[in-house]
C-alpha cells in the first residue's frame, strides 16, 4: 500500500518480474487524483514505449470510471520521454533552435539523409582521421551512431575540438557539421529530440518555471533503462518539489546499447539528502509457477562457471523474488529441451512438444505459447519458424523483418517493375554496377511472381493495363501527371491487390497483415519520391529516377530488413506462437515459453574511441567495471527471458559442442531433459494470453468528419495509415491553421496590438516559406490568395 500512498518525496519502488508494477502506477495515479485532489495537468508520467503510456492510460481511466469521477486525462504529461519531450518542443517552439515545420526523422531517415549529404562529412579535412568503413551507407551509419551517443550524453562539439588526440578531434568537428546540417535543414532526429528539450527548459528560465509550477509529480516507469539526458530531463524538472517517483527492475537493464544506464536507478536515493528517499521493494511474484520463480533468482546467484567468474558487487540491488505460492505440481515447471542430432532432430522435439500440448486439451490455443530468442533473424529462429508453418502452426513474428518477403509486397514490387522495361531489360541482362547479386535474384523473383497472376486469363485487364503503362513509360514525350504511388493506387483497381483491401479490418493481426504492409509500402514509395521530390514522371529522368528508386532506395531497405505491424492491443495473436527478441518480450507474459540461444555468450560491445571520450567528457566517472559489463548484461538478457513464463520454461536449443554454452551448463544440469525423457502435461492448467487494454481515442476533426465524409477514405487514410497522393489541399488547410494559431499566440500573450495586416502577411509567409519546404509541394499564386484571404477575414 505504501507504493500507492507515499507520494511526497523522492520514492523509488524496485519492482521485480510479475510483482505488479503497472498496476502500482495505474494505483498511485488514481490515488492523486481521487484522495489528493490532484488535477492530471499537474502528473508527468514516463513510459518506455507509447503502448505502455496507451495502456496505463485506458487502466486509469477505468479506474476513474468505476469510482463515477469524471475527468479528462489529456492534459496529463504522459508517454514516452520522447513524445513528452516532442510536446515541451511544441508547445514553446519559438524559444527552440528550430523552425515551424521541421522534419522529424525516424532511424531510416536519419541515416538516409547523412548518406545524401555524406559529401559534406568527407569534404572535412579531419574526417580521414577517423576509422570509417568503405562504403557510403556504413559511414552514415557510423556517423549517426557516433552524433546519436554525443547528444544523449550532453557533450559539446567544441569541448572535443580541443583535445590533444586527433581522432576525438576529429570526431568532434564530424558532430559540429552534423549539428550545421540539421539546424540547416530544419531537421530533428530521435535522439536530438531530447536534448533539444532540455536545452530549450535550460535556456529558458521563465518557460521551465511554468512548466515546473503546472507540474507537481513525477513517476517514471522502467528507471533502469533510462540514460543521462532523461535523468537530467528528470532531475531539472522535478527538482522544484522532489516529488519523484522511480520504478524499475535493476535486473531487466537491457538497453545500454542505446545509452541506458543502470546506474541511474542504483544511485537514485543518493541523489537526495540521506535518508530522504523511501525505498520500497515490490518482490512477491504473481505471474509465474513458483519452480520458474526460484530457477530465475538461482539463475542471478550463479556468477561463476567453467572458466569464468565476476561479481555483482554494488552493481545491482540485493533481491530474492518470492513466488505468491508453492507449486503444488509434480511435474517441473522448468525443463530443457536439447535434442542431440542437429537441427532437424531439435525441429521434430519441438512439434511433437506443442502437439502433445494441444492433444492434452490444456493447451487451448497456439497463443499460449511464445520463443524467444537473441535475434529472430538467426537461422534457428527462421529454420524453426519455417519447419513449423510447414507443419500447419502459424507463426506471429512481426520483428523478423519478414516484410519484403511477404507475397503480397514481392506482387507489388513486380507489378510495379513490369511497368519499366528500360529498367527491366537492364535488369535481366545484369547491367547494373551496384547492384549486388542478392537483390538482383530478389527483383527477378518479383518479376516471377506477378507473372505467374498475370499469366492467369482472370488477370488479362490488369496485364493489359500494365503492358500501356510500360509501353508509355519506355518511350515517355512529355511529362505525366502521376508517379509510383499514383500507379499503386490504380493497381488496387484489380484483383489481387483488390480482394487483399477489401479484407475486413475486424478480424484478427495475421488477416490484417497484408492490406498492413501494402500500406506501409505506400509510406516508403511517398518518402523517397519526397526526398528525391519526384512528383511526376519526365522523360529527361524517368529511367535515372527508377534506377535510384530501386537500385538505391529500396535496396537499402532491402537490405536494413523493416518491421511489420503490430497490433497494440493485440501482442500474441490467436492461433499462433509468437516468435520475439528478448527485448521485445520485455514487460510481456506467456504461459509457456520456449528460451532458445543458448549459444550465446557474453562479448564485450565497447567502441575504443567512445570510451575515451566517455572517461574524458562524460558528465560523471565510468560506472561499471569494464571487464564485468558483458556478464551483466548477459545475465540480466537472459533473467529478463527466463521471467515472462507464467506456467512452464523451457530451455532449449539444438545440442552441440558450443550450445548450449558455458555459461548456461551449471543452470541447466539440473533441468528435466524433455527431450530425453516424456513429459506428462496432465497436471498443468495453463493460463489464456491475457487482454491489453488500451482504449481508442478519436477526435472530430481527424476522425469523426473524415469517416462521416468517407468511410472508405477513413479506412485507407486512418485506420491503414495509407500515404496520401496529392497534399496540395493539404498544404492549403495547414498554411491557414498555421496563421490563425500565430494570431491565437499573439492574443494570449496579450499582444493585440501586432495583430494587424502587414504582420498577418508577414506571418504567413513565414509560415509559407517553411510548409512549402517541409512538404516539398508549392501553391500557385491564386491558391496562396485565396488562403490569405482566409486567414484576413477571420482576423
Amino acid at each position: 500500500m505504501s507504493a500507492i500512498t507515499t507520494t511526497e518525496g523522492p520514492v523509488l519502488i524496485t519492482a521485480g518480474p510479475g510483482t505488479g508494477k503497472t498496476f502500482t502506477l495505474v494505483k498511485r495515479a488514481v490515488y492523486l487524483i481521487e484522495a489528493k485532489s490532484i488535477q492530471p495537468e499537474q502528473i508527468f508520467m514516463a513510459t518506455f514505449t507509447e503502448k505502455a503510456a496507451k495502456e496505463i492510460v485506458t487502466r486509469i481511466t477505468n479506474e476513474l470510471a468505476k469510482r463515477n469521477i469524471s475527468i479528462n486525462l489529456n492534459e496529463m504529461y504522459i508517454g514516452t520521454f520522447h513524445s513528452i519531450c516532442l510536446q515541451i518542443i511544441n508547445d514553446y517552439l519559438e524559444y527552440s533552435t528550430l523552425k515551424k515545420n521541421y522534419r522529424l526523422l525516424d532511424d531510416f531517415d536519419q541515416k538516409y539523409s547523412v548518406f545524401q549529404n555524406i559529401y559534406k562529412f568527407r569534404n572535412l579535412s579531419s574526417f580521414d582521421v577517423l576509422a570509417m568503413p568503405n562504403t557510403s551507407w556504413q559511414q552514415a551509419e557510423r556517423i549517426c551512431f557516433y552524433v546519436n551517443t554525443l547528444s544523449e550524453e550532453l557533450i559539446t562539439a567544441s569541448a572535443l575540438q580541443g583535445d590533444s588526440n586527433p581522432e576525438v578531434r576529429a570526431l568532434g568537428d564530424l558532430y559540429a557539421a552534423y549539428t550545421l546540417f540539421l539546424e540547416e535543414e530544419n531537421l530533428l532526429d530521435f535522439s536530438t529530440i531530447q536534448t533539444a528539450a532540455y536545452k530549450l527548459l535550460k535556456n529558458n528560465p521563465r518557460i521551465l518555471d511554468e512548466i515546473q509550477t503546472r507540474i507537481s509529480y513525477f513517476m517514471i516507469d522502467e528507471y533502469q533503462d533510462t540514460n543521462y539526458i532523461q535523468e537530467q530531463i528528470v532531475f531539472l524538472l522535478g527538482n522544484a518539489t522532489n516529488n519523484i517517483c522511480v520504478v524499475g527492475d535493476d535486473d531487466q537493464g537491457l538497453y545500454r546499447f542505446r545509452g541506458a544506464t543502470i546506474r541511474n536507478i542504483l544511485e537514485f536515493p543518493s541523489r537526495f539528502e540521506r535518508d530522504t528517499c523511501k525505498v520500497i521493494n515490490l518482490d512477491i511474484n504473481y505471474r509465474s509457477n513458483s519452480d520458474i520463480v526460484d530457477f530465475y533468482n538461482k539463475w542471478m546467484r550463479t556468477t561463476s562457471g567453467r572458466s569464468f567468474r565476476f561479481l555483482w558487487d554494488r552493481y545491482r540491488y540485493d533481491k530474492e523474488i518470492i513466488p505468491q505460492e508453492k507449486t503444488s505440481l509434480d511435474s517441473p515447471a522448468v525443463v530443457s529441451l536439447l535434442p542431440e542430432g542437429g537441427s532437424e532432430n531439435w525441429h521434430k522435439d519441438v512439434l511433437k512438444i506443442i502437439k502433445t500440448l494441444k492433444r492434452s486439451g490444456k493447451l487451448v490455443d497456439y497463443n499460449q505459447i511464445a520463443f524467444l530468442f537473441s535475434s529472430v533473424k538467426h537461422k534457428n529462429a527462421t529454420g524453426l519458424a519455417k519447419f513449423l508453418e510447414n507443419n500447419g502452426i502459424n507463426v506471429y513474428s512481426p520483428r523478423a523483418k519478414m516484410y519484403f518477403l511477404r507475397d503480397e509486397i514481392m506482387l507489388l514490387i513486380g507489378f510495379l517493375l513490369w511497368m519499366f522495361p528500360v529498367y527491366f531489360k537492364k535488369l535481366e541482362e545484369d547491367s547494373f554496377d551496384f547492384l549486388q547479386m542478392e537483390d538482383r535474384s530478389y527483383y527477378l523473383q518479383c518479376i516471377k511472381k506477378a507473372l505467374e497472376v498475370l499469366e492467369k486469363p482472370e488477370a488479362e485487364d490488369l496485364l493489359n493495363w500494365i503492358k500501356k503503362r510500360g509501353m508509355y513509360h519506355s518511350n515517355l514525350q512529355e511529362n505525366t501527371d502521376y508517379s509510383y504511388n499514383d500507379l499503386i493506387y490504380r493497381l488496387f483497381e484489380f484483383s489481387p491487390l483488390k480482394d487483399i483491401l477489401a479484407t475486413d479490418l475486424s478480424g484478427d493481426v495475421v488477416d490484417e497483415r497484408p492490406s498492413r504492409n501494402i500500406a506501409l509500402f505506400t509510406q516508403i514509395v511517398r518518402k523517397f519520391e519526397y526526398l528525391h521530390r519526384v512528383d511526376v514522371f519526365e522523360p529527361k529522368k524517368i529511367h535515372t529516377t527508377t534506377e535510384k528508386f530501386f537500385n538505391l532506395y529500396l535496396r537499402l531497405l532491402l537490405n536494413e530488413g523493416l518491421f511489420e505491424y503490430e497490433d497494440d492491443s493485440e501482442y500474441a495473436p490467436s492461433g499462433c506462437v509468437s516468435f520475439l527478441t528478448i527485448h521485445q518480450s520485455k514487460g510481456m507474459e506467456f504461459p509457456i515459453v520456449f528460451v532458445d540461444s543458448l549459444y550465446q555468450y557474453p562479448r564485450n560491445a565497447t567502441n575504443d574511441l567512445l570510451f575515451e571520450i566517455e572517461e574524458k567528457y562524460y558528465h560523471r566517472p565510468t560506472f561499471e567495471p569494464k571487464d564485468s559489463i558483458k556478464f551483466f548484461d548477459f545475465w540480466r538478457l537472459y533473467y529478463t527471458a527466463f521471467s515472462r513464463a507464467q506456467n512452464l520454461l523451457i530451455l532449449t536449443s539444438p545440442s552441440s559442442n558450443r550450445s548450449p554454452s558455458k555459461y548456461f551448463r551449471k543452470s541447466l544440469v539440473d533441468l528435466n531433459n524433455i527431450s530425453l525423457n516424456s513429459m506428462d502435461f496432465d497436471e498443468f492448467e495453463f493460463e489464456t494470453v491475457k487482454d491489453v487494454m488500451i482504449k481508442q481515442s478519436f477526435s472530430f476533426v481527424s476522425n469523426i468528419s473524415v469517416y462521416e465524409t468517407c468511410s472508405l477514405q477513413y479506412k485507407f487514410y486512418k485506420e491503414l495509415q495509407f500515404a496520401p497522393v496529392r497534399v496540395s489541399a493539404i498544404l492549403f488547410g495547414m498554411l491557414v491553421h498555421q496563421t490563425i494559431e500565430d494570431i491565437h499566440k499573439a492574443a494570449l500573450r496579450n499582444e493585440e496590438h501586432l495583430i494587424t495586416t502587414e504582420n498577418i502577411e508577414s506571418w504567413f509567409d513565414i509560415n509559407y516559406s517553411t510548409l512549402s519546404k517541409n512538404v516539398r509541394i508549392y501553391l500557385g499564386e491564386p491558391q496562396k490568395k485565396a488562403a490569405l484571404n482566409q486567414v484576413l477575414r477571420y482576423k
